[in-house]
């Protein structure tokens, strides 16, 4: 046993020291993340992985300083509510949402956690009061002006020249999608087109696919509703199959699963955007005050081996567009 001087003299010199009684806990933080797509689709494979490296670049890392918690409705919008209420019982420090349903859904059911949501058009769909300032619990990213959604009809029509008649898979629960076909009705005639619009929500779906499959059509138009993620793969068979040129708003990976085109907004960059406001919250900032983020970059990625089976030739100026190209 130490001597009381020789226990002073050693503290005095520093050569006796103790380990600290305590550590700064390290915070970790509880966020939820809530889709319509499924766990493996189209979106999945972008969205959460930009998601990912967004909360990375600022400092959260899952397993040390980050818990995420992951709810995938497989494109049935009748399984939002539970999923909703599971997660605001978690205690979340915030919650990340894919799709204008679902951020609806979170709107509903709660006016104060913080909610950052990847939709088309918050400010018409009623979620957010404006762009600069959102003014409730909800911020995000917007993916882009429903317009752009007449560019499925132009790229089509370039890749087939005598294109007359296109089916146009939608679901009429989405506002930002029905702003789409709206804006897809009026650039119709100037491209010489006729729509057929069919319903993609769940009890219609099989009826409307049945449908396409038998009507006299030229061409099909899938919009980037979060529901036909989960069936991308099953989409661009019945397009084969059927003999249809084919676009879809869901991102690249849909050509990878074997359809014809794909243009759409960089879903990747939006996650990491999401992630970045998110971080933003983490930190102490409220919804309110964060604006939407806009993207602006979108990408087109064809797949030739299926033109090839279709019997098209994809115009030269058009494949020098192609930000992605599959040989």
């Amino acid at each position: 046993m130490l001597r009381r001087g020789v226990l002073v003299t050693l503290l005095a010199m520093g050569t006796l020291s103790f380990p600290a009684l305590s550590e700064t806990p390290i915070r970790v933080a509880r966020v939820g993340y809530l889709t319509l797509a499924g766990r493996t689709g189209v979106i999945a494979e972008d969205i959460l992985p930009g998601f990912r490296e967004g909360l990375q670049e600022k400092g959260y890392t899952e397993g040390r300083t980050l818990v995420l918690e992951q709810r995938y409705a497989e494109g049935d919008e009748e399984r939002l509510p539970g999923f909703v209420s599971e997660l605001l019982g978690l205690r979340l420090d915030a919650l990340f949402t894919v799709g204008t349903q679902v951020a609806r859904a979170v709107q509903h059911a709660t006016s104060t956690l913080p909610v950052v949501a990847i939709t088309g058009d918050p400010v018409g769909a009623g979620l957010v009061r404006s762009i600069t300032r959102p003014g409730g619990n909800i911020t995000g990213v917007a993916l882009q002006n429903p317009e752009y959604s007449a560019k499925w009809l132009e790229l089509l029509k370039e890749a087939v020249p005598n294109l007359q008649r296109v089916a146009v898979l939608w679901n009429p629960n989405n506002p930002t999608v029905a702003l789409e076909i709206e804006a897809m009705r009026k650039a119709a005639p100037a491209l010489a087109l006729e729509l057929a619009i069919f319903s993609g929500e769940r009890s219609k779906l099989e009826a409307s696919l049945a449908a396409i499959a038998t009507a006299a059509l030229d061409g099909l138009v899938i919009t980037d509703d979060a529901i036909f993620d989960s069936i991308a793969p099953r989409l661009a068979s019945l397009a084969i199959q059927s003999h249809l040129p084919n676009i879809c708003g869901l991102g690249g990976q849909f050509v990878q699963q074997g359809g014809l085109m794909a243009y759409s907004a960089n879903w990747f960059e939006a996650g990491r955007r999401a992630a970045h406001q998110v971080a933003r919250i983490l930190n102490g900032a409220h919804p309110a005050d964060l604006p939407i983020d806009q993207t602006t970059g979108f990408a087109l990625a064809i797949n030739l081996k299926i033109a090839k089976q279709l019997g098209l030739t994809i115009p030269g100026p058009l494949l020098a567009r192609a930000d992605e190209v599959i040989e």
